[in-house]
């Protein structure tokens, strides 16, 4: 199982872990943190360390209820950035998060490797077409709705079975631009109640019939702190105790904001699969 980002070939064999860079004010849990290139040049040297296989760079804010941002205004966040990181860390492999083609287009053409749309192509219906002719691999999220009203009240007759199948429609839709590097993830609070984040996390093997690696996107969220009455900030237990869960039920990569402690998580796993 592998990925290819601009000819480098990434191997899933072993789970990689893919850290977070937030250039938004308004980001759950590091918004606003990281808003000047220090700042940003010492997370990214520090993640890359840490042993982050992919940096996952966002500049539109996709917690329950953020502000919407305009596509002027995230190309205006991203792009300097991804040129930054590039200059100064030329074996980077770089995510975009976005649900803009747009957006898509210009980071690859900045030197972006990955595109990772939380919308799975449904907040732009130029999406799919964008990446299979960028020839990048795709990161394919289920959400239910939009990130300003997904949390009103999610409702499924089945879970598991609802995102199953429409990751088996999108895949088959890819496959016939001819895109095959394509990641499935699941969306963990992306409108879902935490009743249904558990029972996601408790059956991830399943998804492993769509034959299409898995991502976890567990780090600090509201499914974790919520659960034990604490914050966002007290989380990092919590979700290594996650990131472990999914590991031993077939994740492949994990999303996280502590690369350090996810690259452990993949370590001790590996001990005992």
């Amino acid at each position: 199982m592998t990925l290819n980002c601009k000819g480098t070939l990434i191997d899933l064999t072993t789970p990689k872990v893919m850290g977070v860079l937030n250039i938004t004010p308004d980001s759950f849990f590091d918004g606003g943190k990281y808003k000047n290139e220090v700042d940003i040049l010492r997370q990214v040297e520090k993640m890359l360390f840490d042993g982050a296989a992919f940096i996952d760079v966002g500049a539109y804010s996709s917690k329950p209820g953020a502000l919407h941002v305009s596509e002027e205004e995230e190309l205006k966040r991203i792009v300097p950035v991804i040129n930054l990181l590039i200059q100064n860390f030329p074996e980077i492999i770089i995510s975009t998060d976005t649900f803009r083609s747009k957006v898509a287009l210009e980071t690859v053409g900045n030197g972006a490797a990955i595109i990772n749309d939380i919308s799975g192509g449904n907040l732009d219906a130029e999406m799919f077409t964008t990446v299979a002719q960028l020839k990048v691999p795709y990161i394919l999220m289920h959400m239910l709705g939009t990130p300003q009203n997904m949390q009103k009240n999610p409702v499924y007759k089945d879970v598991i079975a609802e995102i199953i199948s429409f990751f088996a429609a999108k895949i088959n839709q890819l496959h016939q631009l001819n895109l095959s590097d394509i990641v499935i993830d699941m969306g963990f609070g992306f409108g879902k109640t935490n009743a249904h984040n558990f029972e996601i996390l408790k059956n991830l093997s399943l998804f492993k019939s769509l034959e299409a690696p898995i991502l976890a996107g567990l780090s600090r969220k509201s499914m974790l702190y919520k659960t034990l009455d604490i914050s966002a900030q007290e989380a990092l237990n919590a979700t290594t105790s996650a990131n472990t869960i999914a590991l031993l039920n077939g994740a492949n990569i994990l999303r996280v904001h502590d690369v350090k402690e996810a690259v452990e998580a993949v370590k001790i796993v590996a001990q005992i699969k």
